[in-house]
C-alpha cells in the first residue's frame, strides 16, 4: 500500500503497510472520515512522522490519542495548533519545563519545534472521532504504532523515551533498556500530576545530559 508518510518511515514500516490489519485500518479511517468529523485532519494523520523523519529520532515521547476538540489536534501527540489555548496536559508539560530547565512558557502549545529537533511526538492512536475520546481505539493503530516503537528500539541506539502515565508505560515495553534510556513518571493530566506523580519529574533536563554525554544536541524544549 502506498501510504503518504516521509520516505524514511515508508522504508522502515515497509512491511506493515503491506500487512492484512493495516488494509482493514485505513478503510476503517476513511469510512470515519467520510461519515463524521474527525481528527486530525487527514493530511496531518502521519505528521508526527514526517516532521522527525526516522533517521533523526533521539526522543520518544508516546501519548494515548488525539485531542478531540475542533481545531486542536494536528498530528503530534500533546500539541495544538498556533493560537489554540494550552489543553491541561501541555499547560503542566510547560510547568515542568518551567521548573526543570528555568524556561518560560512558550508563545504557542504547537509543539512541531520539538519534532523538527528530533522528537516523536506519538499517539498510540493517530485518529479520533469528534467529541469522542478514544472511539478509534482497537481498530488496528496500536499494532502500528507497536511496531514503531519496536523498529526504533531494535534498529537504533542511545535515544530517549519519556512514558508518563501507565499507558504509555504499558506501551514502551518492549524497549530494550540495555540500548535506550527510559524514564518513567505519571501522566501531565490535572488529575495525575495533582497527587504527585508528575512535577518534579525532571525528565527534560535528564533527557538533555543523556543526549551531551552521548555526544548528541541537547533538545531545546
Amino acid at each position: 500500500m502506498n501510504v503518504a508518510i516521509h520516505e524514511s518511515w515508508k522504508k522502515a514500516l515497509a512491511s506493515e503497510f503491506d500487512k492484512p490489519y493495516f488494509d482493514s485500518l485505513i478503510g476503517f479511517v476513511k469510512d470515519e472520515y467520510a461519515a463524521h468529523t474527525c481528527y486530525p485532519p487527514g493530511k496531518q494523520i502521519f505528521s508526527a512522522f514526517d516532521h522527525c523523519p526516522f533517521d533523526k529520532v533521539e526522543v520518544v515521547i508516546l501519548g494515548q490519542d488525539p485531542y478531540h476538540g475542533p481545531g486542536q489536534a494536528n498530528g503530534l501527540c500533546f500539541s495544538v495548533k498556533d493560537g489554540v489555548p494550552n489543553p491541561p496536559s501541555l499547560q503542566n508539560i510547560f510547568r515542568e519545563i518551567q521548573a526543570d530547565l528555568d524556561k518560560p512558557f512558550p508563545p504557542t502549545g504547537n509543539l512541531e519545534r520539538w519534532a523538527n529537533q528530533g522528537v516523536l511526538l506519538l499517539n498510540a492512536v493517530l485518529t479520533v472521532r469528534q467529541a469522542e475520546a478514544n472511539s478509534h481505539q482497537g481498530k488496528g493503530w496500536e499494532a502500528f504504532t507497536d511496531a514503531v516503537i519496536q523498529k526504533i528500539s531494535d534498529e537504533k541506539k542511545d535515544v530517549v523515551f519519556l512514558l508518563w502515565g501507565g499507558s504509555a508505560k504499558k506501551k514502551g515495553a518492549r524497549v530494550d533498556k540495555n540500548k535506550h534510556l527510559v524514564l518513567e513518571s505519571g501522566h501531565p493530566s490535572p488529575l495525575s500530576a495533582n497527587k504527585g506523580h508528575w512535577f518534579g519529574n525532571k525528565h527534560f533536563s535528564k533527557t538533555n545530559a543523556f543526549l551531551k554525554e552521548k555526544g548528541k544536541k541537547e533538545i531545546e524544549w
